[in-house]
């Protein structure tokens, strides 16, 4: 019973603004900012590779200091896809263009 419910719970379809963790190394190849919007602990113990961190209680607070191009590439990330997925709406609603979730966070490629 529970693996029923865990699949209908988690297992779903990505969004158009998910992104696998192929497409995160591309596009950080191409210039794009990784941000972990996990706790600055969180990120200490281990991030992606050149990620900055903005936790995601202060992206509000702090996203104009670290991200002032609105128009660039932003890949976001956490551990499960679920902070980052809220700060993705956060920076679209401060008119972010070009903002990627990493699909299922660090759990779905680790």
């Amino acid at each position: 019973m529970f693996k029923l419910i865990k699949d209908k719970i988690f297992n779903r379809n990505m969004e158009f603004y998910e992104i696998s963790m192929q497409e995160l190394e591309e596009k950080q190849k191409k210039g794009a900012v990784i941000v972990d919007v996990r706790s600055s602990q969180e990120y200490d113990e281990g991030h992606i590779n050149k990620a900055i961190n903005i936790p995601y209680y202060e992206i509000k607070k702090n996203v104009n200091n670290e991200l002032n191009n609105k128009n660039q590439e932003i890949v976001l990330y956490c551990q499960t896809g679920f902070r980052s997925k809220q700060a993705y709406k956060k920076l679209i609603k401060l008119e972010y263009k070009k903002v990627y979730n990493l699909y299922g966070g660090l759990d779905n490629w680790t």
